[in-house]
């Protein structure tokens, strides 16, 4: 290594971020390209990556590199980073990281198939196993205060069980009451299709480029479950799941991806090839696909410039429809089945259900083999809604099948932040709904850049918040947001 400490540390760094890189577009493919029986050799291909990845993370001589470099002056944001990274992963054994890898591989197709069939009973092992893994990973960190804290903390670092309880309790508070007011309101009535897929991507595309997507340095694909990864800035890989009937994922959803991937697209190149040139946390990533999937992209604002080129695409069906009524339908608040197609004022109470199953796998008051009939059960209790199987129930999202056990909060963290960082930026950007209005959409992309994206994995999300809104997470703004919206939309 050289004699410089952080050259050295950005040597190993960079050694990391090529492995990641590496399993990210791997990642890519098995959800858009790979055939369904490459699953087991690129299940042994993902865990060797991980393997080594998590080896090198927790090298005791990453640890020194990581001190020769704070003591040579290395940014300190990065310091604190990859030493949090370098800590824990030094509590996990290489072998648990390599059998949850390869279990999450294996399940893909088990999950795929047992949706497919609407039977929960094939897919019962897979989710006993992964749970099973995740009570080992939370057993490597006893100083917890919950179990449950050691899995959400690999995707939100400084949550703890105790706090998404509290911040749920807060926005059920909020959001049930607006919810019944609503169901007293007219219905708004759905936009009528067909909507032809190609059309749809054309739209698509010109609202992303708006945003920010780069033909150069982005590709846009199709998979059953739309998702964002990337090999860094330049390599932005987005996917879409086009339905004829709707514009939900079609232009929603992938507004909601280039979301994501304008984060990873603007973060500052000079943490290019380093573990911190990615989302500093899953919540963070979440905020910025909320705020232009639903903040911008179904506001009154956007689709004042946008209405009139989907009429252009869409004669038939939108041509004679209002505006008004367009908003409207795609603003129809109906508490539903499935969290993708979920509106906004629905959408968390989803993610409380799912919040409540996770701790109760962990914790050991739920088995595997009665979560679905919890999860139909709370979904009558919360949305009103009855479940008519496990495809449209419990076997709905990808996330367990991949291990992903903590992951789920971040979906309703992610969209508090967002509320937050939306009310800041109308404080900062006095023009923004002109702006957005007018089509452009660089005063907001580049306010995000600024604030938000740049630092990287450098800030937390907790520095970041503060320092735009001057306090730590508060749902209070997202809930003014949505009683100003719908009571704008329902009269409530």
């Amino acid at each position: 290594m050289s004699s410089d400490p952080i050259a050295d540390l950005r040597t190993r760094l960079a050694e990391l971020a090529d492995l990641h890189h590496a399993g990210s577009i791997i990642g890519w493919d098995q959800q858009t390209y790979m055939p369904a029986r490459g699953a087991a050799a690129r299940g042994s291909a993902a865990g060797t990556i991980d393997r080594l990845a998590h080896e090198r993370t927790a090298d005791p001589a990453l640890g020194t590199a990581i001190d020769a470099a704070e003591a040579a002056g290395e940014d300190p944001g990065l310091i604190r980073a990859v030493r949090d990274d370098h800590e824990r992963a030094a509590r996990v054994p290489s072998s648990l990281v390599t059998a949850m890898t390869e279990a999450a591989n294996a399940a893909q197709s088990i999950w795929a198939a047992a949706r497919a069939g609407d039977d929960f009973a094939p897919y019962a092992p897979v989710l006993r196993e992964h749970v099973a893994n995740c009570r080992a990973y939370a057993a490597c960190f006893p100083e917890v205060e919950h179990p449950y804290d050691a899995l959400l903390q690999r995707f939100e670092p400084g949550a703890t069980t105790a706090g998404v309880r509290a911040a749920f309790a807060t926005l059920q508070e909020g959001l049930v009451p607006l919810i019944a007011a609503i169901a007293e309101r007219p219905d708004p009535g759905d936009l009528i299709g067909p909507f032809p897929v190609a059309d749809q991507r054309t739209l698509a595309l010109e609202m992303a480029r708006a945003v920010g997507y780069d033909d150069s340095a982005w590709r846009l694909d199709e998979a059953v479950h739309p998702f964002m990864t990337s090999g860094g800035r330049e390599d932005i890989r987005i996917t879409t799941l086009e339905d004829e009937s709707t514009l939900a994922i079609g232009i929603f959803g992938v507004l909601h991806e280039t979301g994501h991937g304008l984060y990873e697209h603007q973060i500052d190149p000079r943490w290019d090839r380093t573990t911190v040139g990615t989302g500093t946390s899953l919540g963070v990533h979440e905020s910025q696909s909320r705020l232009w999937e639903n903040m911008v992209g179904r506001s009154p604002a956007f689709w004042s410039h946008w209405y009139p080129r989907a009429q252009q695409l869409f004669p038939t069906q939108l041509g004679a429809l209002p505006l008004e009524r367009f908003l409207a339908s795609i603003n129809a608040v109906r508490p539903s089945l499935i969290r993708v197609d979920a509106d906004e004022a629905t959408y968390c109470l989803h993610i409380v259900l799912r919040f409540e199953l996770e701790v109760a796998l962990i914790e050991g008051t739920l088995e595997v083999d009665d979560v679905p009939a919890a999860w139909d059960a709370r979904m009558h209790e919360l949305l009103g809604v009855d479940v008519p199987g496990p495809a449209k129930g419990v076997l709905q999202d990808p996330h367990w099948a991949w291990g992903e056990l903590g992951y789920f909060p971040t979906y309703a963290l992610g969209t508090i932040i967002a509320g937050q960082l939306w009310e800041a930026a109308h404080q900062q950007l006095p023009d923004l709904e002109s702006s957005i209005a007018s089509g452009d959409l660089a005063p907001l992309r580049d306010w995000l850049g600024e604030h938000v994206h740049a630092p990287g994995r450098t800030r937390t999300g907790d520095e970041i918040l503060r320092a735009v809104t001057g306090g730590g997470l508060d749902s209070g703004p997202l809930l003014r947001y949505l009683r100003e919206k719908y009571g704008a939309l329902y009269g409530v």
